[in-house]
């Protein structure tokens, strides 16, 4: 298959626009399935986790290889619930196109303004496909109106609709000026109807118009009021798409089978090929400050980047990967530059849903599962011997809830345990740590759906059942003052002593992580201590100083210390500055930092004064308010996360079950005094009782 016949698109929206039935009919259009699977039989194909059939909503992104029109198309279903970002977040870092759906009912949602917030930081190249163009409520210039104001999209319709919600009957192409009617699973093309003769024509010369914007051909001829031909309407559009210029609008309903072909047809002819994205670059591995460039060409080095792992009962461990260049072939070995180790590949899978080919060798802008990789996590960059360099991570977010976590049967305490770890390296976003002094397992995740899935795949997959506790806030721990830490650690045992000695400077340092910086002088401590005092600083802040807590965003400088010829060692120096930190940070003042959500509520008017009086209560910071709908309103606010457990009950109540809600982690910030001295009594209490 030539590279520029090859599409790696993303599906993403807002959940419930019918992200999955659009895809489930891509398959099915595209010959990939025999039958139609459905979201709400819970039998669709993408769906095939349980959890997901159940509940009707898609959890996992699932890498899929169809064919139309002469082209490969891998498809990536990505979940439209803000519990589960990073799988949005890790698409994107591999797709080159992406189809945004919307529902013409609900419009711009809260969860696509943050997909798109996304796909802009990754500058994908996207079109729009209103669906459920059939739905009652279903409004098709509203919509590109709310694209516009919201999302700043630029968004240009293409596709006109013929009727809306019961009377919707077809689609017109306003760039070959062509009617589409629907007929169970065929598409008809007519004639244009009189009475939308004159719409068409309008739409057409405005989007002539803003297509002139970006091409001069178009903007002479348009100058000159000649006609312009659908090719070069198309050629311009795909360009002004490809440089993120426009947004084409198209519509359809998928559920009823209207409109897929057309979108079928607008993913090969809009969205790019690996050729269109071109060169990836990364860093050296050598010399950071130096940029190396991979060409999409199977003649380049191997390059590429993991991006999912899925545990799979029958092959085991799959690592979904996107090659950049080069060739990938089994057997072959490659350099994990993340981990500095290298891999042996083992088997290489093309996925078609639950079904899966293996293949010899995969080449530039290919998506494989790898069989048989030992430490490739998400994230990790791939790439030969000869060309070493690291592509750009994944961004991950910090999970932001916690969970107790007990195995129902003590003696599943290493199936528990063995389940967790696998989970854990699945999903970057969430975490698993043992509390030692409880002797408790916590995991910590996204929200309160996040680790209930979580929960419900131990007893289902992996056959452990578990006793957890309440959903709990994950706290934070910082520092707010400067101070300096000079400790000294000597200790005489039978044989061999213990000694080192530190002198280092600790600083806040908000917004920017931990820092670890060395101005030793004159050789105080031996060069090959220096990464001890690292090491010992590091595993303090995995388990927290004042309450368990991971602490965040300090910056320590070591300044000073001295050593023994005899008894100085690694361990020596790890225990010395992980006790001097602890010293240092207690005299820091020391404060808990707690999640920050950003929410937004949709509500009739009649509501908001009993909306925005709750969120108030809930130590909310109102920011804006805006007109949503007719007859009802959109409430934007910052609510510290552990005054929003419970609130979807509340706020059902408030709005007699008429408003909704979404939200998404933001920032965190420091907790009140008062508020930090009950959750620090609590703590001790829990550590008490569990004693």
């Amino acid at each position: 298959m030539p590279l520029n016949k090859l599409r790696n698109i993303g599906i993403a929206a807002h959940i419930d626009a019918g992200k999955t039935t659009v895809t489930e009919r891509i398959l099915f259009f595209s010959g990939t399935n025999r039958k139609m699977g459905e979201v709400h039989d819970g039998a669709a194909t993408m769906d095939f986790m349980q959890q997901e059939q159940e509940r009707g909503i898609t959890i996992a992104s699932a890498a899929i290889t169809c064919a139309w029109k002469g082209h490969q198309i891998n498809l990536i279903d990505t979940p439209g619930h803000v519990d589960f970002t990073i799988e949005v977040e890790r698409s994107l870092r591999v797709i080159d196109g992406m189809v945004a759906v919307f529902c013409a009912v609900g419009g711009v949602e809260p969860q696509s303004e943050t997909v798109w917030n996304q796909a802009d930081r990754y500058r994908v190249p996207r079109f729009a496909f209103i669906n459920k163009m059939d739905r009652t409520g279903a409004d098709f210039p509203a919509v590109v109106a709310q694209m516009n104001k919201y999302l700043d999209a630029n968004a240009v319709p293409f596709h006109l609709p013929m009727g809306a919600e019961e009377h919707f009957k077809g689609i017109i192409d306003i760039i070959f000026r062509k009617a589409y009617m629907f007929q169970e699973m065929e598409q008809i093309e007519t004639e244009i109807p009189e009475e939308y003769k004159q719409k068409t024509e309008e739409a057409r010369a405005w989007a002539v118009e803003k297509l002139a914007e970006f091409n001069d051909e178009i903007m002479d001829l348009f100058m000159e009021d000649k006609p312009v031909s659908p090719e070069l309407m198309k050629k311009a559009l795909r360009e002004s798409t490809l440089k993120l210029l426009i947004t084409p609008v198209f519509c359809g309903a998928a559920y009823k089978n209207k409109g897929v072909q057309m979108l079928l047809d607008s993913v090969v002819d809009y969205l790019p090929s690996p050729v269109d994205v071109g060169a990836v670059t990364g860093t050296d591995l050598d010399d950071p400050e130096k940029l190396h460039t991979c060409h999409p060409s199977p003649k380049e080095p191997f390059s590429a980047l993991a991006f999912k792992l899925i545990h799979d009962p029958f092959v085991g461990q799959q690592t979904f990967t996107r090659i950049f260049s080069g060739t990938l072939r089994s057997g072959m070995q490659v350099y994990n530059s993340t981990k500095g180790k290298h891999e042996r590949v083992g088997r290489i899978f093309r996925i078609h849903a639950k079904d899966r080919e293996e293949i010899a060798e995969a080449g530039p802008g290919d998506i494989v599962a790898l069989i048989g990789m030992k430490v490739t996590k998400t994230g990790d960059t791939l790439c030969s011997d000869e060309h070493r360099l690291l592509l750009e991570n994944i961004h991950i977010p910090p999970s932001v809830i916690e969970l107790k976590i007990n195995p129902a049967k003590r003696a599943d305490q290493s199936k528990l345990g063995e389940a967790l770890h696998k989970l854990a390296m699945e999903d970057p976003s969430f975490n698993v740590r043992f509390d030692d002094e409880t002797e408790e397992t916590i995991i910590a995740g996204m929200g309160e759906l996040h680790l209930e899935i979580i929960v419900d795949r131990l007893r289902t997959e992996f056959k452990v059942d578990a006793v957890v506790g309440e959903p709990a806030v994950a706290f934070r721990e910082t520092i707010t003052s400067e101070v300096e830490t000079n400790y000294k650690h000597s200790k005489q045992t039978g044989g061999k002593g213990q000694f080192a000695h530190v002198l280092m400077r600790m600083e806040p340092n908000e917004g920017k992580g931990y820092e670890f910086i060395e101005k030793i002088k004159g050789g105080n401590i031996p060069a090959e201590y220096i990464p001890s005092v690292n090491k010992g600083i590091l595993k303090t802040l995995e388990r927290g100083v004042m309450a368990g807590y991971p602490v965040v965003d300090v910056k320590v400088v070591l300044l000073d210390g001295s050593f023994h010829p005899v008894d100085s060692s690694d361990m020596a120096f790890q225990t010395c500055a992980s006790i001097g930190f602890k010293q240092g940070f207690m005299k820091a003042d020391p404060v808990l930092l707690e999640p920050m959500m950003k929410v937004e509520v949709n509500t009739p008017d009649e509501y908001i004064g009993d909306v925005v009086g709750n969120l108030n209560r809930r130590r909310g910071k109102i920011e804006a308010m805006r007109r949503y709908r007719k007859g009802s309103q959109k409430v934007n606010a910052f609510v510290p996360l552990m005054e929003m457990f419970g609130y979807a009950t509340q706020l059902r109540n408030i709005s007699s079950g008429r408003a909704n809600y979404s939200m998404e982690f933001f920032k965190y910030t420091p907790l009140p005094k008062l508020l930090q001295e009950e959750v620090l009594k609590k703590i001790a209490d829990e550590k008490k009782a569990a004693k």
